[in-house]
């Protein structure tokens, strides 16, 4: 009677059609490690949805500290919603979420089975380790699982609630990061159910989400996955180095009402408090929660003990890597503002600081050089607004991937295939969020040609090219290693993976295009800058 029972079940796994007699919708249930899984067959496409999988729990007695794996479940498990999956942060829908937001979403095409099991691909949303969210009205799948892969959306935690490092046992630090590890290895542990292989397993993300696949690199861990994307950011990226503030939960309670010199009581107290008010405290105080170095605890599991300034990554060593950047990374946040914006605009300073730590004599000779390579002698202001884009894309972003990219060299990965995606069209994210129409990419503008967003048209053929160039070439890479394994009329330039000698990089426009050093003469400079001033960057150490 149980072989049949389990048999009956199996055969049930991936049922996605309508029985007619009765119009009655019999929908997927996977047999997992984790227990009984019953999806939804998705509306848009030939693909099945499993939404808001419960893959750990924060700890009710202590929210900013580690979280629990979730239990086998008991009984079958509906994953119809993925409503919960909203961390608590601050949004321009005002502040949301809940701190039970530990879920995930797996979407898993018709086409998989236990004799066809296809690649996954692991997908972490950015927002600065403060904002978003990896719902299905954030990042829709339809257009990543027509490409024949199972799409894994994952949620972590965020701001003081995932990224308060106060060296202590109860909060070391890293708490979002390692919620993504948890997410992780509930992936590893029952994606076979859903018809993947666990052989084939990509990590990707963007801006924040990228930056924490290049932590998993570098952190204490086996690497649960094959393959990384990393699309704007790496951990190198100069909005990571923040130092931690350990009196945080102080500050928060004092601006809350609750005077204390404790930390502990004073966690004791948020801990009672409602996670709005406690974002909205963080906020008001302008607080900065990133990923940091911990001290090592016993009986704490750590996620990162070393800077990683000068990290030896070592576990890149034969793994295919896909990283790249957007042509205008940081335009956005000059684009739309007015030319008294640009009166007292400090921002080569402001960035130094953030990640050197010179004196105020180097510091303002620093601000000069740089200044006058982007800017000439000219002030600051409205007219200069491209040229201060470009030095704070570069600094941001651009030269940091290109730095990280040595490290990988060094470490003799099997290829890495890097891009620039310079494209313009009705769904670049930032632009349209923006209603900003001139040419080029800004940050986070690619997302709308890999995901299903709801705001953004899909009614223009040349964005529809895009899509499918781009979703074929992740899929493409994820499924053999390679983004173009063979030309073809929607593929027709073969994407080159670059070598210690030739940096060949794919322009992603309206024509794919091979190219060699991007940016060059941007990039020649900071090589310079930072080949002078390595030392002093803010977390460097010597002989790692």
């Amino acid at each position: 009677m149980y072989v049949t029972i389990k048999l009956l079940i199996v055969v049930l796994i991936f049922v996605l059609r309508y029985v007619r007699s009765n119009n009655l919708r019999i929908d997927p249930l996977v047999d997992s490690n984790a227990g009984l899984i019953k999806g939804l067959r998705a509306s848009d496409g030939d693909y099945s949805m499993f939404l808001g999988i419960p893959y750990a729990k924060v700890n009710e007695s202590n929210p900013f500290g580690v979280s629990i794996p979730q239990e086998k479940f008991d009984k079958v498990y509906e994953a119809y919603n993925d409503s919960l999956m909203l961390c608590p942060h601050s949004s321009e829908m005002g502040i949301v979420g809940n701190i039970n937001c530990l879920y995930l979403n797996v979407y898993v095409p018709n086409s998989a089975s236990s004799q066809n099991r296809l690649p996954v691909m692991i997908w972490v949303h950015g927002g600065a380790f403060m904002t978003g969210s990896g719902k299905k009205s954030a990042f829709g799948p339809k257009f990543l699982v027509k490409q024949n892969i199972i799409l894994v959306t994952i949620n972590y935690r965020l701001g003081p609630y995932g990224f308060m490092c106060l060296d202590i046992p109860e909060v070391p630090g890293n708490q979002g990061m390692k919620d993504q590890l948890l997410a992780l290895r509930w992936v590893k542990n029952n994606i076979e159910a859903f018809g993947g292989d666990v052989n084939k397993i990509t990590l990707f993300g963007e801006s924040a989400g990228a930056i924490s696949v290049d932590l998993h690199l570098l952190s204490v861990h086996d690497n649960l996955f094959n393959k990384v994307i990393m699309q704007s950011g790496t951990a190198l990226a100069a909005t990571v180095l923040e130092t931690p503030d350990k009196m945080a939960p102080i500050k928060i309670a004092e601006f809350l009402g609750f005077k204390t010199e404790s930390v502990l009581e004073a966690l004791n107290f948020l801990t009672l408090t409602d996670s709005t008010l406690i974002i909205a405290a963080s906020t008001n105080l302008n607080m900065i929660f990133k990923p940091c170095v911990e001290t090592e605890f016993s009986n704490v599991e750590p996620f990162i003990l070393k800077p990683w300034i000068n990290e030896n990554t070592r576990k890149v060593r034969g793994m295919p890597i896909l990283l790249g950047f957007n042509n205008k990374e940081r335009w956005f946040e000059y684009a739309t503002k007015q030319s008294e914006y640009f009166d007292n605009l400090n921002v080569i300073h402001d960035k130094l600081v953030q990640t050197f730590a010179f004196n105020e004599s180097k510091l303002t000779e620093m601000e000069n050089i740089i200044h006058h390579f982007y800017m000439g002698d000219s002030k600051m202001s409205i007219e200069l607004r491209d040229k201060i884009g470009d030095f704070d894309s570069d600094y941001t972003y651009i030269h940091p991937i290109q730095r990280s990219i040595r490290q990988y060299i060094e470490n003799v990965p099997e290829n890495i295939f890097y891009y620039m995606f310079s494209y313009s069209g009705k769904r670049n994210y930032n632009k349209v969020t923006l209603n900003v129409t001139e040419e080029g990419a800004f940050h986070a503008d690619e997302i709308g040609y890999l995901f299903d967003l709801s705001f953004l048209p899909e009614d223009n053929p040349e964005d529809l090219v895009i899509v499918e160039q781009m979703t074929t070439m992740w899929a493409n890479f994820a499924k053999y290693s390679d983004p173009t394994p063979a030309t073809s009329e929607l593929l027709p330039v073969k994407w080159t993976p670059l070598t210690k000698d030739k940096w060949y990089y794919l322009n992603i426009d309206s024509k794919l295009a091979m190219g060699s050093r991007p940016l060059n003469e941007r990039m020649a400079f900071w090589d310079l800058f930072y080949e002078t001033n390595k030392k002093e960057q803010k977390g460097y150490e010597e002989n790692l």
